[in-house]
């Protein structure tokens, strides 16, 4: 049995900030009857791309991130803006962050990236046979180095903690378990 709906009793933007926009909502619990006010984090969709070279390889990135004070080794991804599809936007970041280009972008399913407070989905892809055709295109708010990495390299980074992006665990657990064994997303 599912729990039931709480029925909504004030909705308001409490403001903007670009790649999020907070809205603060005051519901009514079905359970109690009590109201309360939650924050939620208003986010476009996201993607993750695993870029797989036609050599075999995992096109990897290392970037510095403000929100831990470090840098960390992850996979190609960003939000879709507006207008695009998760598919546009997955071919774009994997371009613009590592130069490379990819036969086939395989979707692998999407996850809620926390929806205890935000409201949008991560979708995840694997670019089959991943190819430089360029540079990078970097905006002014990103450094990015590209790493080339073994598939059979990344479970042993993940468990060492190496790799610490949730969504970049996810989305190789999303590889190796259903991508890799063929089974449905």
């Amino acid at each position: 049995m599912s729990p039931r709906p709480w029925d909504i009793i004030s909705s308001k933007e409490e403001g903007s900030f670009g790649i999020f926009s907070i809205r603060r909502k005051r519901a009514r619990s079905p359970r109690t009857a009590r109201e309360h006010d939650f924050i939620i984090l208003e986010c476009p969709p996201w993607v993750n791309v695993i870029p797989v070279t036609t050599e075999g390889k995992v096109v990897m990135i290392r970037q510095w991130r403000h929100g831990i004070g470090g840098d960390t080794l992850e996979i190609p991804g960003g939000v879709v803006e507006h207008g695009d599809t998760p598919l546009l936007a997955a071919h774009r970041e994997l371009r613009e962050e590592t130069g490379y280009l990819a036969e086939d972008m395989v979707p692998v399913g999407f996850v809620h990236p926390n929806p205890a407070f935000m409201d949008n989905r991560c979708y995840t892809y694997v670019a089959e046979g991943a190819t430089l055709n360029g540079s990078q295109e970097l905006d002014d708010k990103e450094d990015i180095d590209v790493v080339l990495m073994e598939p059979s390299e990344i479970p042993a980074l993940i468990r060492n903690g190496v790799i610490t992006h949730s969504l970049v665990v996810v989305a190789f657990y999303r590889y190796f378990m259903e991508y890799l064994s063929h089974e449905p997303a």
